[in-house]
């Protein structure tokens, strides 16, 4: 009995490990070089699968769409809704003009094909190369930081997540850029980073980073974020997937 126990967790860590790979590779492995942009993307999982996705998608040779999104719940279950959210965003995106109606599209085929208490909050955005406008549906998110030259603003709430309710709508926002201006989404897991004393790394602490890190390219803020969070968290296991998009504009 003992020995068929050791090769079921044995068949269950190489199954978990294979959806890891998998996951990663569904990720972008690079970020997505945007004429007039300087663009960076993060996703790390909590375990071994995670239920946060991070993608970008080129819809013309000009305009780009790039999704933040959390589905609800920890481990496989939720890294399979993820990628079932991903393929559904990368097959409807290039075939609708208008954001509303593309969301509430991708609501209705979430809602129809998730199961009962699981939904997904969801950040998509649009840019086009050398263009100072960022168009965005926020359903369900944290509402985006715009890093200005001496304050963060944060953005107005967005509509209800995916899956929720097959009717619900919503509404397409939009927001322009100085440069040097950043456009900052997050997923839970980095607020929610917690030190082994069990304090929040919390949005206060973010932003005052953020202030402290404007001025450098976007990879270097987010890789000084990651150190920041690490550092905090010492040796205390995360609990949520932890996810970002920094966006600056040239």
């Amino acid at each position: 009995i003992i020995m068929l126990e050791l090769k079921d967790k044995l068949l269950a860590k190489t199954e978990l490990s294979e959806g890891r790979s998998i996951q990663s590779a569904l990720m972008p492995n690079q970020n997505p070089a945007i004429p007039g942009w300087d663009v960076w993307m993060y996703s790390r999982p909590a375990n071994d699968v995670g239920g946060d996705l991070v993608d970008y998608l080129p819809l013309d040779s000009n305009k780009y769409g790039l999704s933040l999104a959390d589905v609800s719940g920890k481990g496989l279950g939720a890294a399979l809704f993820m990628a079932k959210l991903q393929a559904t965003i990368r097959a409807l995106a290039p075939d609708y003009t208008s954001l509303s109606q593309f969301i509430s599209k991708l609501n209705q085929i979430f809602h129809r094909d998730t199961i009962a208490n699981r939904f997904a909050s969801l950040l998509y955005l649009q840019i086009e190369a050398k263009n100072s406008e960022i168009k965005y549906i926020n359903a369900g998110h944290f509402p985006p930081l715009i890093i200005e030259a001496n304050k963060i603003r944060e953005l107005s709430k967005g509509d209800v997540a995916l899956g929720l309710s097959p009717s619900s709508s919503y509404k397409e926002q939009s927001i322009i850029l100085n440069e040097n201006e950043i456009f900052f989404v997050y997923s839970d897991g980095l607020t929610e980073a917690m030190s082994e004393s069990s304090v929040f790394f919390g949005e206060q602490r973010l932003k005052d980073l953020l202030l402290q890190l404007k001025k450098y390219p976007a990879n270097y803020i987010g890789e000084n974020i990651l150190k920041q969070v690490d550092y905090f968290m010492g040796e205390k296991d995360p609990t949520d997937d932890l996810s970002m998009i920094i966006l600056k504009k040239r």
